[in-house]
């Protein structure tokens, strides 16, 4: 079955939020148009408790970006961002979500962070997307959302090792970084993903 995973159309990660990416926004038309392509489509959302272990605020003199070790995982110092029950946690209103039938929340332990819809990013906890997936005979997965060398890439790669095929819609993602989506990109590619854009895909 051909699943489209929206990862993460929240509000922060829009321009205007507090860890906007780069012309976030211009990707909502292009999945909206997407969805009426698949038989299957959820989408995960980050869903962080207040004074989140991976928020810079939530440790005395650490700065915005710079990179720390928490409790043995390196941990970039993020600005507070999808607060549980926040506006911008929210997906973007703009966002078509009649087709969305589930939406995995991950970020909820306050100690460890979650880039991946499938995994903490320890691999301690399971959000139960993969089962999910395999009770829908869901195998053939395409990936969107933000930030794209980020959740969308780590989810990208825990599918693959899940067993399931994993392609990455990239222009219906977008980039903190573009060199390091670049890297990003070529290493799901050498797991045996596939980047492809949106005209590709068809009915």
């Amino acid at each position: 079955m051909k699943t489209l995973i929206i990862v993460d159309p929240q509000n922060d990660f829009m321009p205007g939020g507090s860890l906007a990416v780069p012309n976030g926004d211009e990707i909502i038309p292009v999945i909206n148009k997407l969805q009426k392509k698949f038989d299957l489509v959820i989408a995960s959302q980050d869903w962080h408790p207040k004074a989140h272990a991976s928020f810079a605020s939530s440790h005395m003199g650490k700065k915005e970006f710079e990179t720390i070790d928490l409790n043995g995982t390196e941990q970039v110092m993020w600005p507070e961002h999808c607060v549980q029950n926040t506006d911008g946690a929210e997906f973007n209103e703009n966002l078509k979500t009649a087709k969305i039938e589930a939406i995995f929340r991950k970020g909820t332990n306050p100690e460890i962070d979650s880039y991946s819809a499938f995994y903490d990013n320890k691999h301690l906890k399971s959000t139960g997307l993969t089962g999910y997936l395999k009770e829908k005979k869901a195998d053939d997965l395409y990936f969107c959302g933000l930030a794209a060398e980020i959740c969308v890439y780590f989810t990208a790669k825990d599918a693959i090792k899940e067993g399931f095929k994993a392609t990455i819609i990239e222009d219906a993602t977008r980039a903190l970084d573009a060199e390091d989506f670049k890297k990003a990109k070529a290493e799901l590619e050498d797991l045996g993903g596939k980047i492809i854009t949106a005209e590709a895909i068809e009915n």
